[in-house]
């Protein structure tokens, strides 16, 4: 009788000479979106980073997220840079809330069996998305789990470290009736409602490519969310910034009271920007009412900053000057009953 064959790691399902040479292959990427405070590189059991200079009493602010389901259409298409900047985007674009510089950022990649190319392309985007939001790529966890994933699956995660002095955080106590509510613009549907999305997509029957307004359907859904921290930073230095909330899953109903004065209330007109082509598309092919649509997606607003009444027009002067589409999309006012938002229609 022959005796079993010896078991090696290898056999078993994982990689190690693969995911070595990810590392080889990602280290240019992460050297690409050093800031001043890191110190040395990836690949040792932790990053390290040295706190700036210059702040009386810093604050650190952390903020972890995923994709969803946006996943599974990247997938679908086989385009994975894009989700990578979509990671770093919704990790940041929370700690921005706080008024929070992002220093660093670290991400977690798992998968069934290692594809390298697709591995170095994801990561790619997370450099982008760093690049873009000032912040270090400063380490992350690779891991090859046989069994865990479908052939040629892989899942995301991110965590953003930022900083902040104590006397600038941002929080809803600064908030006046009157205050002005200003949308920034977002990209799509960012990373968000993907679950309904899929659903609609499989009743409409819709091909990827058809065409909305001149663009493919499966790039508008792909299009990476939007990074707001720039603009954030340039406005702050303009105008006095009573607080943020970035629009993400739950729309402007759910994520805007959270940065509200329980006494107050954000009456928002619709009426004040024009809600993208992919936002009515999705809407009439799933038959979703209004009132489900904007506690799922963004419409149109990824971010809202609430400015004193008398600052709006140097907000959205100073929005559009970091390339930012921006629109005065309603007031603050005392609430009534429990409404932290009320749609003017």
């Amino acid at each position: 009788m022959d005796s079993p064959k010896p078991l090696s790691y290898r056999s078993a399902g994982v990689n190690i000479d693969a995911g070595n040479a990810l590392v080889d292959r990602i280290k240019p990427l992460a050297r690409s979106t050093h800031r001043p405070g890191v110190l040395g590189g990836i690949g040792g059991f932790g990053g390290l980073f040295e706190l700036p200079t210059g702040y009386r009493e810093p604050v650190m602010v952390s903020g972890t997220d995923g994709v969803g389901t946006k996943l599974l259409l990247a997938l679908e298409a086989q385009q994975h840079d894009g989700i990578g900047i979509d990671l770093v985007a919704m990790c940041v674009n929370d700690i921005l809330v706080s008024g929070a510089e992002p220093l660093w950022f670290l991400d977690y990649y798992a998968c069934g069996q290692l594809d390298t190319t697709v591995a170095e392309a994801v990561i790619t985007g997370i450099a982008e998305g760093c690049r873009q939001a000032g912040c270090a790529l400063l380490g992350g966890e690779t891991a090859e789990m046989p069994g865990m994933y479908p052939g040629g699956h892989y899942d995301l995660a991110g965590f953003a470290v930022g900083i902040v002095e104590k006397s600038e955080i941002l929080t809803s106590d600064a908030c006046l009736e009157g205050d002005a509510l200003i949308g920034i613009a977002s990209s799509g549907a960012h990373s968000n409602g993907y679950s309904l999305i899929r659903e609609i997509l499989v009743r409409s029957g819709a091909h990827a490519h058809i065409q909305l307004n001149g663009e493919a359907l499966v790039e508008l859904l792909l299009r990476p969310t939007r990074i707001y921290v720039q603009a954030i930073q340039n406005l702050r230095k303009v105008v006095s910034v009573h607080a943020l909330a970035h629009i993400t899953g739950g729309g402007l109903t759910e994520n805007l009271p959270r940065s509200l004065p329980a006494q107050l209330s954000a009456h928002i007109n619709p009426q004040s920007w024009q809600t993208p082509a992919l936002f009515q598309w999705l809407q009439e092919q799933g038959q979703v009412s209004t009132e489900e649509m904007r506690r799922v997606f963004n419409l149109g607003i990824g971010m809202v900053a609430i400015v004193p009444w008398e600052s709006r027009q140097n907000a959205l002067e100073s929005l559009q000057a970091s390339g930012e589409e921006a629109y005065v999309i309603g007031q603050l006012a005392l609430r009534q009953a429990d409404e932290g938002v009320v749609f003017l229609d």
